[in-house]
């Protein structure tokens, strides 16, 4: 899936010349947690965040350093807080920097845009404009829309057992596995000796998502001798 198929078209946006005290209430009403700057041609400009609002002289919160903090503090950190705590609209306050995507970028790839930025939402883009946005929460209404999907179930047990076995092999955290499989009926039974409880949930996960499987009977066990040797 591509961010054109999950994002939310209709984005709240504000202007550059847009007051700090609307864009908050914008916020609250809305219950957004950022909102977009676009200028008349429908050009990002920028984003302000919640974070963005946070250090504001109306109430209290610009942020305060000792005289000899500031004395230290380079004068362009010093003016650049101050035009965020008592500037007026949200070409001052905004963050002008934001990382976007394309209609066509992969959700796995803004998954780890997301992660790696640790930002909550990713603005799209179409040869400059805004178009849309993404957020953690489209991803969540993919992931429910999507449901469980799996492949066509092997035929018979002895297929299913090959099968979990190589879906096992495939994984490159078994690379000293010392597990045997068991298949009745379609029920799954495991055992042998795994060197964490992680490993010992992944190889359970990992036979559970196979077609065909239906109940998985860990009998693993962590063993410590295994634990020191990773």
């Amino acid at each position: 899936m591509l961010a054109k198929d999950v994002m939310t078209s209709e984005v709240c946006t504000v202007g550059p010349d847009t007051g700090v005290g609307e864009i908050a209430r914008l916020l609250l009403d809305r219950r957004i947690s950022a909102v977009p700057v676009v200028d008349a041609a429908g050009k990002l400009n920028g984003i302000v965040s919640e974070g963005d609002l946070m250090r504001r002289t109306e109430t209290g919160t610009e942020r305060r350093r000792s005289w000899w903090l500031e004395l230290l503090s380079e004068n362009r950190d010093l003016a650049h807080e101050y035009v965020k705590s008592h500037g007026l609209t949200a070409k001052d306050v905004m963050t002008p920097t934001v990382v976007t995507v394309s209609e066509d970028t992969t959700l796995s790839d803004i998954a780890s845009t997301l992660e790696r930025n640790r930002i909550k939402r990713v603005p799209v883009l179409r040869e400059g404009k805004l178009v849309g946005i993404v957020s953690r929460a489209n991803l969540l209404q993919a992931l429910a829309a999507a449901g469980t999907k799996k492949a066509k179930a092997p035929a018979g047990d002895r297929a299913l057992r090959e099968a979990v076995l190589q879906s096992f092999k495939s994984q490159t955290w078994t690379p000293d596995l010392t597990v045997n499989v068991t298949v009745k009926d379609g029920q799954v039974s495991l055992y042998g000796l795994v060197a964490s409880e992680d490993e010992r949930r992944a190889l359970r996960v990992a036979a559970e998502q196979l077609a065909g499987v239906g109940k998985v009977n860990d009998q693993l066990s962590v063993s410590s001798v295994l634990r020191t040797m990773v």
